[in-house]
């Protein structure tokens, strides 16, 4: 393990889905010896991909961590999922690393999720690197996808290696900042590593011209250097490397790599420039204070006190649950005793793990800047702080993204009944982008997800890991009823066959109100019509009859209901008496009030690419929506539209269709209006 925050340098892999990312994340662990060959995502052998549904599809669906060590150097790299289902993942990575390494597909270039994953870090000013991958496939063009990337992307873009040859016969690369070239015996399995040597020679006036932009664009932000290169003085390679890395920092310089992962080609080259490049641990996060509810910041220092945040865990077969955490601040021992700042309670760590991939290996302790696994923590989930007892702070993880795509699951025998919400539960402690409620209105247990993927490796995880079998419906759309006119009408609930009966008499008045004014009772009687101590029986009894629901079956809202008369009998009457005489006359005032349905609207905001609005536009209109307005930013467009609730059951499914991907949208409930 890492002894110091500066020597620890935390990297993620983002971009999209089938660029690359976890073949990339092997050929490290294996050019630096980590593991002993490199594993295939075909065949589901690598490090990061081991859960049976990521082997199934070939899909990164969870984050994983592929730690290695080089030069005294300890690199984290956690690679995440690249589809968009899975960009909770995305965000938890974001907020727990020093540096984006955005991995783009020499044969497909600049994706939607590439450039979500842009965005997402630009937001957060994370410094961000580049790496080109699959050169040596058929149709890869590296000039092609940088010209891409430049236009994706825009200033900073800086290319600090260009490659030597194309498609299968990519060999090597041009390292730029020394005018040197690195080949490769591609014939050789992999891991293997260059040698240096000099440019070919068809490559050298290409890369003279490359090299001056470069140079140039890395001493702009240096006074100095800029000065002694427009004087012809030439830069030593540490400077570059110095005032490169100083760029990449500050989110100014934005290099690019050309890389190999099946043929290894470059990626020792990378390894190498992580260690060199990639900003260390060694700075300041921030935190929420709990008691003030304000903004703090806590230094990355291993004699400061203890805190971790959990952004990852894991349900292992044998060793059970497994958090994966970031040490914050402070060096954590086994046995240590914190509170997770969210539920107050004590968690002791028992035990502390080095986690690569599903792979464990115990550690005496961790560093701050540093990650560390820490199996059965019993009330602890991804996204909870550990701290010292009375250390009210909690550090500032991104807060899950509401589900997009909603569905009702039923158990399959009484067997999976008595297991499903438990189950259900710990799966969404493992996954915060997981929601999991129980409606009582339409007695259906609801599943949260952020799409169709994301629903269906839930489900296949529900039954691998938990036994359950569950059959999936429609949710029921939660209709309302109300009235469109007034009425009125009188409840008698009378039984007297001798002996102490039941005697009541409600005379109510119901009139119609405004949308989303719920329900009022007031209270007329004079004279004495009715005892004092009845009256709360007679609303209780209108309350009930509105939730059973009135002449359409639905639940009875935005209604006032006026008591102005009644009867009592001094022996017989009670409050069961006038209670059902208050439903019975509520009954009869419905049939007489015109009753209409309410459907519930929500608000939708849908971001896309403005050359997809028409398109979005069009598919809303026909979901009767009503559109409020329209913003832009950075190329997207957000739309905001009210939509019935009914429409959005599959729009998840539909939006991806429209856009292929590069549209996302947020909903959330809004009002109720008049169903057509």
């Amino acid at each position: 393990m890492a002894k110091s925050p500066s020597s620890i340098h935390n990297v993620c892999l983002i971009g999209h889905h089938g660029a690359g990312k976890t073949a990339l994340a092997e050929a490290l662990l294996a050019v630096t010896g980590t593991i002993p060959r490199l594993g295939s995502v075909e065949k589901g052998t690598t490090v990061c991909d081991f859960e049976p549904e990521e082997t199934q599809r070939q899909l990164s669906v969870s984050l994983a961590i592929a730690p290695f060590e080089l030069e005294g150097i300890k690199v984290n790299v956690l690679d995440v999922p690249g589809y968009a289902d899975f960009s909770s993942e995305l965000a938890i990575a974001l907020a727990v690393t020093d540096l984006a390494i955005v991995v783009v597909s020499a044969t497909d270039g600049v994706q939607a999720q590439t450039m979500d994953a842009w965005r997402a870090a630009a937001a957060l000013g994370l410094p961000r690197m580049i790496v080109v991958t699959k050169l040596d496939r058929e149709r890869a063009d590296f000039a092609r996808a940088l010209n891409e990337i430049r236009a994706a992307f825009g200033a900073g873009v800086a290319p600090v290696e260009l490659p030597i040859g194309s498609e299968t016969s990519f060999r090597g690369v041009i390292d730029l900042l020394d005018d040197t070239a690195t080949t490769y015996d591609t014939s050789s399995a992999p891991p293997v590593r260059g040698t240096q040597g000099p440019i070919p020679d068809e490559l050298v006036d290409e890369e003279h011209e490359v090299h001056e932009q470069l140079i140039e664009g890395i001493v702009v932000g240096d006074d100095d250097l800029m000065t002694r290169y427009l004087e012809g003085e030439t830069l030593e390679r540490s400077e570059l490397e110095r005032a490169l890395a100083s760029g990449i920092a500050s989110g100014s310089v934005f290099p690019v790599l050309c890389a190999s992962a099946i043929t290894g080609v470059g990626i020792d080259r990378l390894a190498g420039l992580l260690v060199e490049l990639a900003p260390p641990a060694d700075h300041h996060y921030p935190v929420e204070v709990q008691a003030g509810d304000t903004l703090s910041e806590v230094s990355c220092d291993p004699a400061g006190p203890p805190l971790l945040t959990v952004c990852k865990t894991l349900s292992d077969q044998h060793a059970g649950r497994i958090s994966l955490c970031k040490v914050v601040s402070g060096t954590i021992r086994p046995d240590v005793v914190l509170v997770n700042t969210r539920t107050r309670s004590e968690e002791r760590l028992h035990v502390l793990e080095l986690l690569r991939g599903h792979a464990t290996t115990p550690v005496t302790e961790a560093v701050a800047g540093d990650f560390v696994a820490v199996p059965r923590l019993a009330g602890t989930k991804t996204g909870d702080t550990l701290a010292p007892k009375g250390s009210p702070v909690s550090f500032q993880m991104p807060e899950p993204e509401p589900p997009a795509l909603l569905a009702a699951v039923k158990p399959s025998s009484r067997a999976d009944e008595d297991k499903l919400m438990s189950s259900l539960h710990r799966l969404a402690e493992e996954d915060p982008a997981i929601s999991v409620a129980r409606i009582d209105e339409t007695h259906q247990t609801v599943l949260g997800t952020a799409g169709e993927v994301h629903l269906a490796i839930t489900l296949e995880r529900l039954t691998r890991k938990y036994g359950v079998h569950v059959e999936r419906e429609d949710v029921i759309v939660p209709y309302r009823e109300t009235i469109s006119q007034g009425a009125e009408a009188l409840g008698t609930y009378k039984k007297q066959t001798g002996g102490h009966g039941q005697y009541g008499v409600v005379h109510l008045l119901v009139e119609p109100l405004g949308r989303g004014e719920g329900f009022q009772f007031n209270d007329k009687v004079v004279g004495g019509a009715i005892p004092r101590q009845y009256i709360p029986a007679v609303e209780k009894g209108v309350r009930e009859a509105m939730e059973q629901g009135g002449k359409f079956g639905y639940p009875v809202v935005d209604v006032a209901v006026t008591c102005d008369d009644g009867k009592f009998h001094s022996v017989d009457s009670s409050e069961m008496s006038f209670k059902m005489a208050g439903a019975l006359a509520f009954r009869e005032a419905l049939d007489k009030a015109a009753g209409i349905v309410l459907e519930p609207i929500s608000q939708v905001a849908v971001t896309v690419p403005a050359e997809l609005q028409g398109d979005v536009l069009g598919d809303l209109h026909s979901k009767r929506a009503r559109v409020q307005g329209t913003g832009s930013e950075d190329g997207m467009q957000t739309i905001t539209a009210l939509v019935p609730t009914a429409e959005l059951s599959r729009y998840a499914v539909d939006l991806r269709a429209i856009t292929s991907g590069r549209g996302r949208f947020r909903v959330s409930h809004d009002h109720y209006d008049v169903k057509p």
